[in-house]
Order: structure tokens, then C-alpha cells, then sequence
């Protein structure tokens, strides 16, 4: 006889940026392994890439999960990980005054997207001068750039966040070109034109949550909003 397979529960959520509703199903021990073991290595690409092979198993996705909003993806596996391992987490925080660990739960249903506004356009046209405008996107997992340092991987991820180019009357269109050739095109603007296009990356809605407790060995009342995936695992 057969060992039985055993049912998992069917979930649905919306994708934050799109509004495309979507079904999920709880992570397994199998693919909860392949987190920890990611988690473990305390590598960020192993971590990030372990985390979009989860997406990509547990649910039913039209595109592939690198072609998400860093937003979309820290959400969705928020909702995945309440329903796989339940929604109450327990933090360590460090406390700003002593550095003393706290101890504070996290309900993750409260957990949302911050700065995300109701029909909000991802797609943003910035007016750079008179004669050059672009349009940009939102950064998507797989627009992140790694680099040796800081300027240029923000370089390299402006440059893949650029769809449009308009130059007076001329259009071109990014796809069109090499990452190389549309990067050399954001080295070659003025700190005036890129500020304005930092300007709209600071606007980049993202996962957030604030958690307030006092610290048992100094009495500093600490409030401290957790930004980003990996501050709700250490």
C-alpha cells in the first residue's frame, strides 16, 4: 500500500504592486531546508536566492519571482512564512542606548508595505532637462547590481531600473542597448540629474514595521521601525 500524500491548505493574497491576486500554499520541511541551510551560510545571495526558489514552489505565479519588486517579494514571503510556521515571531533587537538585546514580538498580519499609495504608477518619467526626460521603474529582484563599491552598485542598479530614454525628438529604448551602454548613459549625467533620480528611488515603497519596548539593563525606552526581510529573521 501506498504511504498517503498529505493535503496542504490553499491561500490567496494580492500582490502589492500589481493588485494580481495570487494563490499560495504553506512552505514543507523540504523547502524550509533550503532556508536554513541559506540562513546558516549568512550569504545575502544564497539568502535571496532561496528565498525566490520558495516563492517559485509554494505559489502559483504568472512571471518569474526575480522579475518582482523587492516589496512584492519581502511581503509575499512574510505572508508565506505566517502560514507556514505561524504569525507570531520572537526578536532580539539591540537596544540604541546600551546595545543590550531586547525581547519583543512581532504579530506578522500587522507586518504591511509602507509608502505604497492606492493606485500608485510603479512607472515613473523624470524630466532630467528641457531636452532629456526618462522613464524608470521601480527596482525589481533582479535589477539588484553587486559591485565593488557602493557608487557604482547603485550605478549599476539605476542603470537597470531605466526602460525609456527620450532626447529631444529621439526615443530609445533600453532594451535595445547594453548594460554597459546604459550605464555609461547615468555616468555621464550631472549630480543635479542623478539627485533626481535618487530622489524617486527614496520613494521605493518597502516592508516595515515598528516595534517599541524597554530595555531591562538601561530603562531606554527604544522604538525602532524593522526595515527589509532580514530584519525579521535576526
Amino acid at each position: 500500500m501506498m504511504l498517503p500524500k498529505i493535503a496542504t491548505p490553499k491561500y490567496d493574497m494580492i500582490v502589492p504592486s500589481t493588485g494580481e491576486k495570487v494563490t499560495y500554499r504553506p512552505y514543507l520541511i523540504k523547502e524550509e531546508r533550503i532556508l536554513m541551510i541559506a540562513l546558516e551560510s549568512q550569504n545575502e545571495d544564497q539568502i535571496e536566492q532561496s528565498i525566490l526558489d520558495i516563492l517559485t514552489m509554494c505559489f502559483d505565479l504568472k512571471t518569474e519571482a526575480s522579475g518582482l519588486t523587492v516589496f512584492d517579494v519581502e511581503y509575499m514571503f512574510m505572508k508565506l512564512r505566517s502560514v507556514s510556521v505561524g504569525e507570531k515571531i520572537k526578536l532580539a533587537p539591540k537596544c540604541e542606548s546600551c546595545e543590550e538585546p531586547g525581547e519583543v514580538t512581532v504579530d506578522l498580519s500587522e507586518v504591511k508595505v509602507q509608502g505604497l499609495k492606492e493606485d500608485q504608477d510603479l512607472n515613473k518619467q523624470i524630466k532630467l532637462s528641457d531636452e532629456l526626460t526618462i522613464d524608470m521603474h521601480f527596482p525589481k529582484v533582479g535589477d539588484a547590481v553587486k559591485a565593488d563599491t557602493g557608487t557604482d552598485t547603485i550605478i549599476g542598479t539605476v542603470a537597470k531600473c531605466v526602460d525609456t530614454i527620450y532626447y529631444g525628438e529621439d526615443t530609445f529604448n533600453t532594451a535595445d542597448s547594453s548594460e554597459e551602454e546604459v550605464k555609461e548613459f547615468i555616468e555621464n549625467l550631472n549630480t543635479t540629474q542623478f539627485q533626481k533620480i535618487a530622489n524617486v528611488l527614496q520613494e521605493v515603497p518597502y516592508l516595515g514595521h515598528n516595534v517599541k519596548w524597554t530595555c531591562k539593563e538601561c530603562d531606554f525606552k527604544n522604538d525602532l521601525e524593522l526595515k527589509g526581510l532580514i530584519n525579521f529573521f535576526t
